[in-house]
């Protein structure tokens, strides 16, 4: 399912890198809202707000193609390994994630890691988007 997997280095002050994942399940694994919200849900605001209400979400094509992207910051409590009742806690993260849409199906593009270490490397993540292409 792991595509790919790129450590992006911490930021000085943080405890740990982010980590930026490439998914791809055969053409499957769900509508890009679906994701959007799974993706969101491992997100807690502190004033407990949804975060799907403060999120920054986008559309846009790259190279042709369909690219829908989603930006939230708070608590990250994803689930610490698929079907896992262990959950993350942790604070001042931030979740860049997205869906592409591709002729053989959507990849997926998922970048979670303290705050200030995921902002230090948005200019190279957008770089890394804008430069999505897709080879048959």
């Amino acid at each position: 399912m792991r595509v790919a997997e790129f450590t992006l280095p911490r930021a000085a002050g943080d405890t740990e890198d982010a980590q930026l994942v490439v998914y791809y399940f055969g053409g499957q694994g769900g509508s890009v809202d679906a994701n959007i919200q799974r993706w969101l849900g491992q997100i807690e605001q502190p004033d407990g707000k949804p975060t799907s209400a403060v999120a920054k979400k986008e559309s846009r094509t790259v190279n042709g193609l369909h690219v829908t992207l989603v930006d939230a910051t708070g608590t990250y409590v994803a689930q610490t390994a698929p079907g896992a009742t262990d959950r993350h806690h942790q604070p001042h993260f931030r979740l860049r994630a997205g869906v592409v849409q591709t002729a053989n199906g959507p990849y997926f593009l998922k970048l979670t890691g303290p705050q200030a270490t995921v902002t230090k490397w948005n200019d190279a993540v957008d770089r890394f988007i804008a430069s999505l292409r897709f080879v048959p």
